[in-house]
């Protein structure tokens, strides 16, 4: 029987499920001179290349509009109030 690759690209996606070691981890994210994204050490896809300015903008974006999410979500549970009953009033006439 054929054995399977364990790496290569599909419709142009990188993957790669060769057994992950620790060097090979660090050093995908971390690849002075590359682009802002790297295939992924282990898995489908791409990465962040940490070594790149524009990733370390991306983060940062990234972590802005968490913190946005997280302080409008907390101001609408302040904002909430149990629902008290109203008395409306109807004038017939």
């Amino acid at each position: 029987m054929a054995e399977k690759p364990t790496s290569g690209e599909i419709l142009g996606v990188p993957y790669n499920f060769e057994r992950p070691s620790i060097s090979r981890m660090l050093s995908a994210h971390w690849e002075p001179g590359e682009g802002m994204l790297v295939e992924k050490p282990f898995g489908i896809g791409y990465t962040l290349n940490l070594a790149n300015w524009r990733s370390w903008i991306v983060l940062a974006v990234a972590g802005i509009l968490l913190w946005q999410q997280e302080q409008s979500s907390a101001s609408a549970a302040e904002t909430e109030t149990e629902d008290e009953p109203v008395e409306v009033i109807v004038d017939d006439e």
